[in-house]
């Protein structure tokens, strides 16, 4: 179902990945398929990028073919479904290819009372005592479709296979004008799938009209202008939802907090100070002392021997609908945005910085690419020098501390770029644009490489097209040979070292595509996966890269030695921001449990994720330490980190900008078992 595969996308771990196709701009829908079938448009950004066919054949089964182009990437899935007198499927059968390129063979049937399904990821069989609806692993969004009309069908609820239940709400009806005509449509919420309610449109005979967001969404052909009145009013309810969350969970103290029986760790020394007082005033750090001033008018909050921290930074998110709970909830107060929506994101902030809903602090960086089929989900597309100026000028009106560059930006656009964001005092940081290497983006005047594969990819020189899965299958397979002692690795890391480029390395990322293989857990939240809500479980079976034979263990080696290169690094001087692109919260845990992989000291890895991300974001003067005067942000754990960084997991109260969160009642709200 579409729910699981844009779960997988999101933890970059979708499915195993075969060399690029031709890009060939929009998929074709086959001529076989037939005139009068109900189509829909794929939208990526508001850009059309496939399309979805659905239609009946002679013998009543239902056939979808879905598909879209995203760089390269994109899934082709053809489904045959048999759908009983109850709306609810009977058989399923997904064949194609996922996200990137990899082979589906998916097969789901009920027959003599009993449920039985099998794919790449999973298989299982179940006896039934009634109706029970089977998500498909990489099912088209019709499929979602026919969810929503079964639950309606069955009084708004229905038990899902393998496990779990799926819950409907009716939220509003919108009447979509377009050309001369007008379309009924009505917004329904699904609980069930993941941490927060999935969106779906109906028409008037409750068929899917739409699904997704803006960054990607199924709209039914003709209708393709009003995804973003579809997209305000999804945004608006999910508002709503989360505001609500936002007023039960979050505690803004009447009276000064004060915190006793706990240690503290200074992030500007790298120790731990013990037994420590610590007391907060408003939002901000009133004193860190030895002994308590005992007044009337206090909370007092015992610390059980536990550890404050300054709030953790992740420097590499792309913030959406989940990523504010999921980050507080993980002590995680502020993030980094690499790409987004500029408007949503600024709404998002607002919202965050209010208090309307739970997230942390975000600071931003301008996301821009070039044009071409490869490019980037943005709408800032820059190929011309004026464009360029554009789009920094928009950028740092609005207070962007940083430019981050993608794939397809002409590399001759790179020293243009670099040099206005540098007079404008913004930093520049991205993948290195395709054509060009790590030490020639350094030269250029570039601050920061984001993902540890662009640092391997400097030194495979006869792969110059790294807009497509290339990047990720190239240091899979040639990684494990590179000798991080040659002169060659070590004259680009003292380049990295003399210039002070930064590496954001994502090393849990490629934990997930190097390591994760089907039906077995993703090693990155192996730790994790059994508290999620039941559904998204089935998420972390999905396997990585493709890794057949040989490959399997060449891909392991490389990633073995992508921590390594982590450790060079850092022992270089080259400095590590702790960055994740992956799933919040516990992508970030599991980023740093990966530093101490590397050989980096526990205490060290607190400062990176801490006092350093502060520092080189030029927040430090309020963040990034538990100092008198600075801004409130801290988080108490059970357990020294220092002496083991697992303990950042063990959250029991987050506190930003001087508000109190419970992790446990936010991971209740999101059905995630707390800790």
């Amino acid at each position: 179902m579409r729910t699981l595969f844009r779960l997988l996308l999101s933890l970059t771990v979708s499915a195993p990945i075969a060399p690029a196709a031709d890009t060939g701009g929009v998929p074709a829908v086959p001529d076989s398929v037939p005139k009068d079938a109900l189509r829909y448009s794929v939208l990526s950004s508001g850009n059309l990028a496939g399309n979805q066919v659905v239609w009946k054949s002679a013998d009543g089964r239902r056939h979808a073919l879905y598909q879209y182009n995203d760089r390269g990437r994109g899934p082709r899935i053809d489904t045959v479904t048999t759908v009983g007198t109850d709306g609810i499927p009977t058989s399923t059968e997904n064949t194609g290819v996922d996200y990137l390129k990899g082979p589906v063979e998916e097969r789901f049937t009920i027959r003599d009372g009993a449920a039985r399904w099998k794919n790449k990821a999973e298989s299982g069989e179940r006896t039934l005592s009634g109706a029970a609806f089977f998500p498909s692993f990489y099912g088209p969004p019709d499929e979602f479709g026919l969810l929503a009309k079964a639950l309606i069908r069955a009084g708004g609820a229905l038990p899902l296979l393998p496990e779990g239940e799926a819950r409907i709400e009716k939220i509003r009806e919108v009447n979509l004008a377009g050309e001369g005509k007008v379309q009924a449509v009505t917004l329904y919420a699904i609980r069930g799938f993941q941490f927060s309610p999935s969106y779906v449109w109906l028409d008037s005979d409750n068929v899917l009209f739409a699904s997704g967001s803006r960054w990607l969404m199924t709209i039914r052909e003709g209708w393709e202008k009003s995804q973003e009145e579809l997209a305000r009013a999804q945004d608006e309810a999910s508002i709503e939802w989360r505001a609500g969350l936002a007023r039960r969970i979050s505690r803004k103290p009447a009276a000064d907090v004060v915190f006793f029986n706990v240690n503290v760790f200074d992030s500007e020394t790298g120790k731990v100070l013990r037994n420590r007082v610590v007391t907060l005033h408003g939002n901000r750090i009133a004193s860190v002392g030895s002994l308590e001033s005992r007044g009337e008018n206090v909370e007092r909050i015992d610390g059980a021997g536990g550890t404050l921290i300054p709030g953790l930074w992740d420097m590499h998110v792309h913030v959406s609908d989940d990523d504010g709970l999921l980050n507080i909830a993980a002590g995680v107060t502020s993030v980094r945005d690499l790409a987004n929506d500029t408007d949503e994101l600024e709404a998002r902030r607002k919202r965050f910085d209010s208090g309307l809903e739970i997230g942390p602090r975000v600071i931003a960086a301008g996301f821009m690419d070039g044009p071409g089929p490869y490019q980037g989900p943005t709408k800032v597309l820059v190929d011309t020098e004026q464009k360029v100026h554009d789009a920094i000028a928009r950028y740092a009106a609005l207070g962007y501390p940083q430019i981050k560059v993608y794939s397809s930006i002409k590399p001759e656009l790179v020293p243009v770029i670099i040099a206005d964001a540098h007079k404008r005092g913004m930093r520049v940081s991205g993948h290195v644009p395709a054509t060009m290497f790590a030490d020639q983006f350094v030269r250029a005047g570039a601050d920061e490489i984001q993902h540890i594969n662009f640092v391997f990819l400097n030194f495979f020189r006869d792969v110059t097209e790294t807009r497509t899965p290339a990047r990720f299958t190239e240091p899979g397979k040639r990684g494990a040979g590179l000798d991080l002692d040659s002169p060659a690795v070590r004259d680009f890391i003292e380049l990295l070292r003399t210039r002070h480029v930064v590496v954001d390395p994502t090393l849990a990322t490629f934990e997930s595509m190097y390591r994760a293989r089907p039906g077995t857990l993703d090693p990155a939240f192996a730790a994790v996966a059994s508290r999620m809500p039941t559904q998204m479980r089935r998420g972390f079976l999905a396997g990585g890269l493709a890794a057949e034979g040989d490959t399997d263990a060449l891909y392991r080696k490389s990633y073995a030695n992508m921590v390594k290169m982590v450790a060079v690094l850092h022992r270089s001087g080259v400095q590590i921001v702790a960055g994740t692109d992956t799933l919040p919260g516990f992508g970030l845990h599991r980023e740093l449990e990966l530093y101490r992989e590397a050989g980096i000291p526990a205490s060290e890895i607190l400062q990176i994720a801490t006092l350093r991300a502060a520092r080189l974001m030029k927040r430090d003067s309020d963040l990034g330490s538990i100092q008198p005067g600075k801004l409130a942000d801290l988080t108490l754990v059970t357990g020294d980190p220092t002496q083991d960084i697992s303990a950042v997991r063990n959250t029991k109260l987050v506190v930003k900008d001087g508000v109190l969160f419970d992790p446990a009642r936010i991971y209740e709200a999101i059905g995630v078992q707390p800790k």
